[in-house]
């Protein structure tokens, strides 16, 4: 059922069914049957938008009330005595259908299997999470952040942006919120691999002392954020924690540190990782806000899709003249719509991230592309050039064809076009491995870039098959 058919629904008149002249619609308005139908009408227009935004699973309290609440008044339209009236029967009919079609769209939500998969990355980023910081911490110890924690939270949240929700509002607001919540625990955990505040020592000033203890509070306190995001706290709140490094902040502020610009720095460093946690507290209502979520008419999705257009449009002139034997050189163009994508504000939305991260690689394809034709074009080979890096670049010049191919591929993945071209492309690389430089430095280099530029078309090909929607 859809979204909209069934939000249309509420705010809907409930006409009772065929038309009728005024008298005989007063009478039936005013049947004990057709007011309690419109007792029941009223109730569903409440629980329907409820209905049509809850988005967890069948376990969940609030599923269960729903349920309960919607069977209730299932029972009650049935009991509705028509007195064997066509026109209430009718009546009747619609509201159980209703009933029966939120009944309906509430399971199949809670049971998709693009929402059971979202509720699987979730756990599988719980189980991470869990083993490298919070374990550590609730240990006595200290969560070390290894590189491999790191890109495991990335390769999480890129399966979750392509998680399919088929434009269903329930399956987009719980992916929303599964990726806020661990889109903010990566920028705490790479924010404390990047920029580790080292202790003063407490000789430098009788303020440090102080400072070194909220430094010891603000490291319990990230592993405690990182297991709220994760649902990994039960006791907690985001709302004490909040209270709790807001008063860790008045109590800095409230430090006499004047005369000493080492202990003025160190207390700046405090406060900024305290401010760098808070803004991730206000996540309790994230995803409540549907413009958060749907994103058809959001400003920044248009300005990234106003610049793929604009590549689409350049990529269609580079194929052309390439085609005739020209090079079109929009390299300008290109860098300036680099620039506009790098302006465009995310708001932290991860899907939006995403869309900017993927647009980003349409362009740089476009320039790759332009790049490699130049240097074939431009290259004068001598006539003491060493027959493995001549082959590297005859390799260069089959990838540069089979490049322009991707750019203009427009299928999918069980199209025998991607399966040919992906072949080649394999290949390609095996004729790459099997070059010898036989210690040539040129030559390494040239192959090492080579494979790379090969793997970087693999991947594009990948980007434009792998049907990811905002």
């Amino acid at each position: 059922m859809a979204v909209r058919w069934l939000c249309s629904l509420f705010g809907k008149p409930f006409d009772g069914g065929k038309r009728m002249d005024h008298g005989s619609q007063q009478q039936q308005q005013q049947h004990p049957a057709m007011i309690r139908l419109y007792e029941v009408q009223r109730e569903v227009q409440s629980l329907g938008p409820q209905v049509c935004t809850f988005s967890g699973l069948k376990n969940e309290r609030e599923y269960r009330r729903l349920e309960r609440e919607l069977t209730r008044l299932l029972l009650e339209v049935d009991q509705v005595d028509t007195e064997g009236r066509a026109d209430l029967q009718g009546a009747r009919k619609r509201a159980a259908q209703e009933v029966e079609g939120l009944l309906r769209y509430l399971e199949e939500n809670a049971t998709h299997p693009s929402r059971l998969a979202i509720e699987e990355l979730s756990r599988e980023a719980q189980g991470l999470v869990e083993q490298g910081v919070v374990e550590p911490q609730r240990a006595g110890g200290t969560a070390e952040i290894s590189d491999e924690l790191v890109d495991a939270v990335q390769e999480l949240i890129l399966r979750l942006t392509q998680v399919k929700t088929g434009g269903r509002v329930p399956l987009r607001k719980a992916r929303y919120r599964a990726l806020t919540r661990l889109c903010a625990v990566q920028d705490v955990i790479e924010g404390r691999t990047r920029q580790q505040t080292l202790p003063l020592s407490e000789d430098t000033h009788v303020a440090v002392q102080r400072i070194n203890q909220v430094m010891m509070q603000v490291s319990g306190a990230r592993s405690q954020l990182v297991a709220l995001l994760m649902g990994l706290s039960g006791r907690d709140s985001c709302a004490h924690l909040s209270r709790v490094l807001t008063e860790l902040l008045v109590e800095l502020d409230a430090l006499d540190v004047s005369g000493n610009a080492a202990v003025r720095n160190y207390r700046k460093q405090v406060v900024e990782e305290i401010n760098g946690l808070l803004k991730h507290l206000d996540l309790e209502g994230e995803g409540d806000d549907t413009r958060r979520y749907d994103l058809a008419q959001n400003d920044s999705i248009r300005q990234i899709e106003a610049v793929r257009g604009r590549v689409g449009q350049l990529r269609g002139e580079v194929l052309r003249h390439c085609g005739v034997g020209d090079l079109f050189r929009p390299k300008p163009e290109l860098q300036s719509l680099l620039t506009h994508l790098d302006q465009v504000d995310t708001a932290r939305n991860p899907c939006i991230r995403e869309a900017r991260r993927r647009a980003v690689l349409e362009v740089q394809a476009v320039i790759t592309f332009l790049d490699l034709r130049e240097a074939l074009i431009c290259r004068q080979p001598g006539s003491n050039e060493p027959p493995q890096h001549r082959a590297v670049w005859m390799v260069l010049g089959s990838l540069s064809d089979l490049q322009a191919q991707v750019l203009c591929f427009n299928g999918k993945r069980a199209d025998k076009s991607y399966i040919l071209l992906e072949e080649l492309l394999t290949k390609q690389l095996l004729a790459l491995d099997a070059v010898d430089p036989q210690g040539d430095e040129m030559t390494k280099v040239a192959r090492k870039q080579a494979v790379k530029f090969a793997q970087n078309i693999l991947s594009y090909l990948d980007m434009k098959t792998d049907e990811w929607e905002y």
